[in-house]
């Protein structure tokens, strides 16, 4: 676990940050596969939390949030077209197509059995000083969370900060065979990029210190091809 601002916490739960997940202001962002959790209740003893939030309901963030919000007694929020999958664990549902290897595979060993959601985020709600940006695509419910005053961005999966296969650190937008609507979420960059986010926090890969604007260029190319 990393402390990489104020009441900001990292938590890669996977080898080269492949599967991350934060703590913003005392809220548990994601929650990584159903076996993440030992490694995440260490976390959570030490770092207090009363929220849970998703930035989606895929298997690889709301993998273990039902043993969360039951052992440490928290709500789970996510955005309200990300409550069917959250409350009953059929995360793959909305994948181009569920029925290929790898959708059955996160399905049966990654995903979790589904939680009841207590509250729904939408466009600009509050989460502290964290406000909530709806960026759909990569699923239709997706969403961000950013602080203005130090610009820090938890993107989600509206991009990642690895190559997928290899793991190499790069920008990259999120597998199409994961992805609902790629035109939407290419947007949804572009809205994130006009922040113009100081430290980005992505849930695959290693955060980004975008002191060189990087974030900004590799919207740009996209936008315009």
């Amino acid at each position: 676990m990393q402390h990489i601002a104020k009441e900001v916490y990292h938590i890669p739960l996977m080898p080269r940050n492949s599967i991350n997940c934060y703590i913003i202001e005392g809220v548990l962002i994601d929650s990584g596969i159903r076996s993440s959790f030992p490694k995440l209740s260490r976390c959570l003893s030490e770092i207090p939390v009363h929220a849970h939030a998703l930035t989606h309901a895929h298997a690889d963030h709301q993998g273990c949030s039902d043993q969360v919000c039951d052992t440490f007694n928290i709500p789970l929020y996510c955005h309200e077209k990300e409550v069917s999958r959250a409350e009953s664990g059929y995360v793959t549902q909305e994948y181009p197509s569920d029925r290929n290897l790898i959708a059955r595979f996160q399905q049966k060993y990654w995903a979790g059995p589904g939680y009841k959601v207590t509250r729904t985020l939408a466009e600009n709600d509050q989460l502290g000083n964290f406000r909530v940006i709806a960026t759909p695509g990569h699923a239709s419910g997706h969403i961000s969370f950013f602080r203005e005053k130090d610009g820090l961005l938890i993107i989600g999966d509206a991009a990642t900060h690895m190559n997928m296969l290899t793991t190499l650190k790069g920008l990259h937008t999120p597998p199409d065979l994961f992805t609902t609507d790629r035109a939407a979420n290419i947007m949804s960059l572009v809205r994130l990029a006009a922040l113009n986010p100081a430290i980005i926090c992505f849930g695959h890969g290693p955060v980004l210190f975008n002191k060189n604007k990087t974030f900004e260029q590799f919207v740009a190319k996209l936008s315009s091809k």
